[in-house]
């Protein structure tokens, strides 16, 4: 079963005990305040033993009373930035209560790629008193709530679960302002009325990391949120690669639990990632030590081929489906038919399988480690201090020969295998410019948007191409020309289909390069 989910937008405030609640109908747009709900909430907070999720500002609970009780997943706030000047906006996942200890899976699934095999067990234990104030507009509409709490806090020892002995305990009381139906322009006045009541902007993002103190950072990683490129379009170039990895990596991440989840497109857009950095990194090389760089390249190829296998078979199958849909309904497209979803179908339920285990292994929780320290900590090179402008400018460059000279390539080769070959690789190469000047466009701005469109585009037209070319060597597979049935039949016509598709996206493809010609020569100079 999956998690339900919401969006939970809110802010918190420390607060003294002797601290009044103000007279929140004074707030625009606020025409009543409801009255005063008290509940009593415990809740047992899961972690691992370093408290790598506390590290990663993601929450994992059990919650009983009040009205959403049940196992809580907050992940990491979707607006990075400081915990007491912006509101947080952050994914909230629920399951039913289920077992004390047992952590359901529907939750689990989403933070496998941070925990990295590592388990989990109680680390804390909170008592919250809480009083809602619920705020409603002129017309009924349920605004808001603000959540006065008082919470004692326990932390729980390794080994304790929810039946532990008291711990070292911590006392306070905090406000929390979260949005129900209203909209964000509450918090403003709102954070002058409860300033003006005593309250402080929090000092701690959850009450997980006030209750953790000084552990709740954990180890040294990043929170998530990608960083910011220092000294703009004068950055040095190696803050320019680790600015787009970083973003590639949160993409990883992000993607993660939709892979596991078999959700559409989840896998297509992981494996981007993927190859985004393979790109960036293969391109500006020269400014890292060679050993590291060459490792993480190594284990992101073989995780995109992981990812490939399903992801090709997924693309076939839609394809041919769908030209079989043209079709008009017949037992030889229904023979055809089932032998594709067999051929392709098997194909793909493979991969899959072999994807979950790779998700599973610790290899690929060591290319995560790999990737998030190339990113904390680049081994640039001590002599590598170039501008970014100037280094992202000469990359461009470089890639957008070097697919000057497969398309030359292309036109020299021999009709057939070679010449669908080495169109391939000029969708390869222009994948790779692609890539290569999204990470100028950081620096260098349009002139580099417009070079990473133009390759798109090219490498989009020679992907339809690529794609005709599989299914139709697929179609000769699966359907014997020898064969005098009606499947052969169906099977030859949407041959002669791809063959028609290809040609129809070389000439595109042809159209496409004489459009972008003289932009690709000029590069982004």
């Amino acid at each position: 079963m999956k998690a339900s989910q919401g969006l939970e937008i809110e802010k918190k405030y420390d607060v003294d005990d002797d601290a009044a609640v103000p007279a929140l109908d004074s707030l625009p747009g606020v025409a009543r305040a409801g009255a005063p709900h008290i509940a009593v909430l415990e809740a047992v907070y899961f972690d691992t033993a370093r408290h790598i999720l506390a590290s990663r500002r993601i929450t994992l609970r059990r919650r009983t009373g009040g009205s959403d009780a049940g196992w809580h997943l907050k992940l990491p706030p979707l607006e990075s930035g400081g915990t007491s000047t912006e509101p947080q906006q952050r994914r909230e996942l629920h399951a039913p209560l289920g077992q004390p200890g047992v952590v359901p899976d529907s939750l689990l699934v989403h933070i496998q790629a941070y925990l990295r095999g590592a388990a989990v067990a109680p680390v804390v234990r909170l008592e919250t008193r809480r009083t809602t104030h619920a705020l409603y507009g002129g017309d009924g509409v349920h605004l808001a709530d603000l959540a006065d709490d008082r919470v004692t806090a326990e932390r729980l020892h390794p080994g304790q679960g929810e039946g532990a002995g008291p711990g070292g305990q911590q006392q306070w009381r905090e406000w929390e302002l979260e949005l129900v139906h209203g909209g964000p322009e509450l918090f403003a006045p709102a954070e002058e009325l409860l300033v003006q009541a005593g309250a402080r902007p929090a000092g701690h993002a959850s009450k997980l990391a006030r209750a953790l103190g000084g552990e709740a950072g954990g180890e040294s990683v990043h929170d998530g949120s990608t960083p910011d490129l220092a000294a703009g379009r004068k950055a040095p170039a190696a803050a320019v690669v680790t600015v787009y990895v970083a973003a590639q990596i949160q993409e990883i991440l992000a993607q993660d639990p939709g892979v596991r989840l078999e959700e559409p497109e989840s896998v297509h857009n992981m494996r981007s990632a993927v190859r985004r950095i393979r790109s960036a990194l293969a391109a500006y090389r020269k400014l890292y030590s060679a050993r590291p760089v060459r490792h993480v390249r190594d284990e992101l190829k073989w995780l995109g081929q992981v990812l490939g296998g399903p992801r090709d078979a997924e693309v076939l199958l839609d394809r041919l489906r769908g030209h079989l849909g043209e079709l008009p309904p017949s037992q030889g497209v229904a023979a055809a038919s089932d032998r594709v979803e067999r051929k392709v179908g098997g194909a793909f339920d493979d991969g899959y399988r072999q994807l979950q285990e790779a998700l599973r292994s610790d290899r690929y929780f060591r290319l995560l480690d790999d990737l998030e320290a190339f990113r904390n900590a680049p081994p640039v090179r001590s002599e590598a201090v170039a501008r970014g402008r100037r280094e992202s400018a000469k990359a461009v460059d470089k890639s957008a020969r070097r697919l000057r000279r497969s398309h030359k390539a292309a036109t020299r080769a021999r009709r057939g295998t070679d010449h669908e070959n080495a169109l391939h690789q000029v969708r390869k190469d222009a994948k790779r410019l692609r890539h290569v000047a999204e990470t100028a466009a950081l620096v260098r701005g349009k002139r580099a948007r417009k070079v990473a469109k133009a390759a798109q585009r090219q490498q989009k037209i020679l992907g339809d191409f690529h794609d005709a070319v599989i299914a139709r060597d697929l179609l000769i597979t699966v359907g014997s020309r020898q064969e005098q049935t009606a499947a052969a039949a169906v099977f030859a016509e949407l041959e002669n289909r791809q063959d028609e598709l290809m040609k129809d996206a070389e000439a595109k493809y042809r159209k496409a390069r004489r459009k972008s010609r003289e932009l690709l020569r000029r590069g982004v100079l």
